[in-house]
């Protein structure tokens, strides 16, 4: 099973690239067209949406939210967020949600 395009392993972690939506009606991960796409009610100010997007991506994964840092694109709708820790551990971490995501699609 390979990974899927919008996650990418590195020496220190995973990158995640993805388009925010701020000011969604509700919250969710989803993916659209190979895409991660993150939608959150936080307006974009002042790094609300970039701090929901890491607390959704943190709650849905069952991570801890301080692995999470925004690395490109902080006022930009497209992100790239590095996830710190053991890539191997990271991505086992991140299995059940991606066979999930795979099943559905």
């Amino acid at each position: 099973m390979s990974d899927p395009s919008f996650l990418r392993r590195n020496m220190n972690g995973v990158t995640i690239e993805l388009r925010v939506q701020p000011r969604a009606r509700r919250t969710a991960l989803e993916l659209v067209g190979g895409a991660l796409k993150a939608a959150v009610t936080a307006p974009p100010e002042d790094g609300k949406a970039n701090a929901a997007v890491i607390a959704l991506l943190a709650k849905t994964w069952g991570l801890p939210k301080s692995a999470f840092t925004v690395v490109v694109g902080a006022t930009d709708r497209h992100k790239i967020i590095h996830l710190q820790g053991d890539p191997a551990r990271l991505m086992q971490a991140l299995a059940p949600w991606l066979e999930e995501l795979r099943t559905s699609a």
